[in-house]
This record gives structure tokens, sequence and C-alpha cells, in this order.
């Protein structure tokens, strides 16, 4: 059995501070970042959704790696896990033994990478290769998520920048190959049962 491995020697205490910070911040404060690090990721998924049918609408082969930005970002949250496993990071709040916002994830719930930060990464990469504009606002939605996690004691620092790093690499690797080709996809795909999803009828 591999033995679990002890973050906190990297910015345990940076986490300390900002956890400490959280102690001490409004309730307003911290019941917002709690809400959007419980459910800001539906953000990401509504851009996905506003990315694809902007496509169809126009009828442009970005249809293509619009339908593939989903799967992407759930690729990318595979790879996480398996670094995940291959890591074992305790918690910090399990490390570290201190009162978080977010109730401490059971042991075997690994800390490194984040899967949040990871999630928010892919898809906000992958996004802004079907549409600049929409993009970049999955950009600036994924750093304060990211962010977040440290902040309701989830994460260390390291745990969601290693998150978002996993997560834009495996966006870009496997989303810019389909944007490059999407035209010859979006020809043969257009001929059987997927056309309804890549141009409107």
């Amino acid at each position: 059995m591999q033995l679990a491995y002890d973050g906190s020697a990297i910015d345990g205490s940076a986490y300390l501070k900002i956890t400490d910070l959280a102690d001490r911040a409004p309730g307003w404060v911290d019941s917002l970042i709690t809400s959007w690090s419980a459910y800001g990721l539906g953000v990401f998924a509504l851009l996905m959704l506003v990315a694809w049918w902007q496509a169809r609408r126009a009828g442009t082969p970005t249809a293509v790696t619009a339908l593939a930005v989903p799967l992407v970002t759930v690729l990318a949250y595979g790879v996480n896990c398996l670094l995940k496993l291959a890591v074992h990071e305790d918690r910090p709040c399990d490390q570290l033994h201190v009162a978080t916002l977010e109730a401490c994830p059971a042991p075997g719930d690994w800390s490194f990478p984040s899967n949040h930060a990871a999630l928010a990464s892919a898809a906000a990469v992958a996004l802004l290769l079907v549409s600049r504009r929409l993009g970049i606002i999955a950009l600036a939605a994924a750093i304060p998520m990211a962010a977040s996690r440290v902040w309701v004691g989830a994460h260390y620092p390291h745990d969601v920048l290693g998150g978002l790093l996993v997560g834009a690499l495996v966006a870009f690797l496997s989303t810019w190959p389909v944007r490059r080709r999407q035209d010859a996809i979006a020809v043969r795909l257009k001929g059987g049962p997927l056309r309804p999803l890549l141009a409107a009828v």
C-alpha cells in the first residue's frame, strides 16, 4: 500500500494564511465563495452549450469542435484522477488539522491535482478554440474557481495550480487536432445521424 504524500512542506503556510483569512472574512463573502466552489462548474457547462448552439445556428464546422468540448473536459478529469491516484497526496485539512468552510473529504479522496481546477481549465482552453469571447469568459471564471478551492480549505495552492495546468494541457492537446480537421470531420458527420447537432435544419 502506497503511503500518503504530505504536501504541506510545499505551501502549507500559504494555505494556512488563506484559510485563516477565510475564517475572519464576513459571512456573506464566505457564502458567496463557498457557493461558487460548489456550483460554479455549472457555468462552464452553460458556456459549452452556448458555444455549440451558436456554431450550430451558424452552420459552421466549428460545431464539430464545440461538440468535442464536453468530451475533452471529461478526458481531462480522467487524466487528473489518474494523477491523484499516482501521487496520493493527503488533503491539507487532514494533514494540518484545521477547521475549513467545506467539510474535509474522507481519507483516500486525494488532493493533488484539483479536479475542480482541471475541469474549469480544460473547459476554458477548449472553449477558446471554439469562440474567443466565450473562452475568455471561461478563463476569467476558471481562476476564481481554482482559488475558491483553497479558500474553502479543500486544496493547497499547488493543487489548484497543478489542476489548471493538467486541464489546460489535456484540452489543448486533444482539442487542437479536432479544430484543425473540423472541416473534414463536419463533411463526414453531416451525412449521418449527428447532422442535427452540427447545423440547424
